[in-house]
């Protein structure tokens, strides 16, 4: 397809804007007169091309615009990134700038040049880019890719995890290869831990503070003031509904090597913040063991009635450690407030740590060693067609051995086991983006989720159910064993016996000499999932990012290349307009 000059494109944006409502460049409507594959690659040269088209001399109706024009582009997995970017947004438009959004991979590392006011936010999926910034960060990276103007003023901010070996690994990488390239960098990279609302606020004001940020937005005019319609919802991350626990029910069998919880929360007069879609994941607010700040207390001597100063006021010390506080992650803040020098901590807790090197610390010292504790995100299991009120999720037991200790998740086991029924915990709800079921009940789906991957899959089936859908359901599902392992059997069995789910692959990965995963049956059937895949079908993820999902993703690729007749390169390209259109979607950690 070849390129459409500049001035055409933004006076389709700008006519689709005004027909529509929304941000001119920020989407193509379902509705809008292209196929998949031509919304696509609009939607991509739409959201840089309407940001930078006066930069280059081509933006016609510039005069509607409130502000000078901005781009930000973000690499979100979860979600957060997004979420950021959107809010940056809101707030660009407070300083003077009329901004526009749209994922990494929208954009080619050539369209920036035409960019003057870029921000990037992106995340890092164990050390690779997530999935809807991996063709722009491969491109960025190549050794052929183009030279930037110094006239490309960027920031970059990145949402990591200072537990993980390639914290911020992604962002890091954009932000010295755009500088590289010779783009202008405003301020430093900041390279945010999971407590990142501080920082983010911070690098937020500092961008906007530079000078090429702020003689550009001062040339604009006068900056618009925040919406003052604008709703400010009652829960959110910062502001949790307390859910009551319905109850917990252990799925997986006495014999499995895991224990996996069916959890149901009542979401009684949350209102309309809590309303979800199938698809979306849940936030939760856990709370640490009481055994594991007991164990702290007493290896460093202290009583917990010591008052300490958080971010959000004063405490009691043992109230901090446990609600306030992670008590189990390690970072290098850790090793600098207990002066702990160089100290080798890899893989240790910090009960480990403590035990280890006894620093002499106070309260105080302690809980500056510690950073807060972040809520964690479950796919919901649930369909609120099918569960009005409610929410469940799907929840496996996180166990293991170190230092010759039996340990224990905080959260998966704070749902499944200290957790009472009636007791209350702090939930909100984290919408997805991108991994829905599509609103044409006739699209058949493929899901593929062993374990607890299953549990958005669930959530699709009862809202198909519920729906009355008469699209095609095929599950891949398994574990280790049969008998053990099969997550909501009964009601599996019942779709399958009502025509719901038209087709079920099973894989036991233990039950027989030869292991059995999920991408095997793929492979096996392949000739048929590929004449699904021909036939429309929306192909869905759910689960381990570096293995399984990585093995699913391969095997797909194989069965387009061998069953379609194609090179490894048309294969990639089959699979990659499928990502376009919305036909490949993961829900992958």
């Amino acid at each position: 397809m070849t390129a459409p000059d500049p001035n055409i494109l933004n006076n389709l944006a700008l006519a689709i804007g005004r027909t529509h409502g929304t941000s001119p460049a920020e989407f193509i409507p379902e509705d809008a007169p292209f196929d998949p594959a031509q919304r696509h690659w609009l939607n991509g040269l739409l959201s840089g091309l309407h940001a930078i088209a006066s930069a280059a001399g081509g933006e016609a109706g510039a005069e509607e615009e409130a502000g000078t024009a901005m781009t930000i582009l973000f690499g979100s997995q979860a979600g957060n990134a997004e979420s950021v970017s959107k809010d940056l947004r809101k707030f660009a438009k407070t300083q003077g700038f009329e901004a526009t959004i749209a994922p990494l991979d929208d954009v080619q590392v050539s369209d920036l040049a035409a960019v003057h006011h870029l921000l990037i936010v992106s995340c890092t999926q164990n050390g690779l880019p997530p999935d809807n910034a991996k063709k722009f960060y491969d491109a960025l990276m190549e050794d052929g890719a183009p030279e930037l103007p110094a006239s490309l003023n960027f920031s970059v901010l990145g949402l990591g995890d200072s537990s993980y070996v390639h914290f911020n690994k992604v962002p890091a990488d954009i932000d010295a290869r755009l500088a590289e390239l010779g783009a202008t960098r405003v301020i430093e990279a900041a390279l945010c831990d999971t407590d990142y609302d501080d920082e983010y606020a911070d690098w937020r004001v500092a961008a906007f503070d530079s000078d090429p940020f702020k003689s550009a937005a001062g040339a604009s005019g006068d900056a618009a003031a925040p919406d003052p319609q604008e709703r400010k919802p009652d829960f959110d991350k910062a502001r949790p509904f307390m859910a009551s626990l319905i109850g917990a029910d252990r799925l997986s069998g006495d014999a499995s090597s895991k224990s996996v919880n069916h959890i149901e929360l009542s979401l009684a007069g949350g209102g309309p913040d809590l309303d979800y879609q199938a698809g979306d994941a849940l936030g939760v607010w856990p709370v640490n063991c009481l055994d594991d700040v007991n164990m702290i207390l007493e290896i460093t001597g202290l009583t917990g009635i010591e008052p300490v100063q958080l971010k959000s006021g004063a405490a009691a010390l043992r109230a901090a450690l446990q609600t306030q506080l992670d008590i189990v992650t390690v970072t290098p803040k850790t090793l600098e407030a207990w002066d702990l020098g160089e100290m080798d901590v890899t893989g240790l807790h910090v009960v480990d740590v403590l035990f280890r090197a006894r620093p002499k610390i106070g309260a105080q010292e302690l809980v500056r060693g510690l950073r807060a504790l972040q809520p964690r995100l479950y796919s919901i299991s649930s369909s609120p067609k099918a569960h009005p009120g409610e929410v469940h999720l799907t929840v496996g037991e996180v166990r293991y051995e170190l230092e010759g200790e039996q340990r224990k998740g905080v959260a998966s086991t704070f749902l499944g086991g200290r957790l009472v029924s009636g007791s209350m915990v702090g939930v909100y709800v984290h919408r997805s983006s991108h991994f829905h079921i599509p609103q044409d009940d006739t699209v058949p789906l493929i899901m593929i989720g062993p374990g607890t991957g299953i549990a958005p899959f669930r959530a699709f089936l009862e809202e198909r159910q519920a729906r009355g859908a008469e699209g095609r359901n095929w599950l891949f599902f398994g574990d280790q064993h049969e008998a053990s392992d099969y997550l909501y059997r009964d009601q599996l069995e019942a779709w399958t016996e009502s025509g719901l789910l038209t087709r079920t692959s099973l894989a036991w990965s233990r039950d027989s000499a030869e292991k059995v995963y999920v991408q095997t049956l793929l492979k096996q059937d392949g000739a048929e999932v590929f004449q699904w895949l021909e036939e429309g079908a929306a192909i869905y993820i759910c689960g381990d990012a570096s293995r399984m999902a990585a093995d699913v993703d391969r095997t797909l690729h194989e069965i387009v290349a061998t069953h379609g007749g194609k090179s490894e390169a048309e294969a990639a390209a089959y699979m990659d307009a499928l990502s376009a259109s919305h036909r490949y979607q993961r829900d992958v950690y």
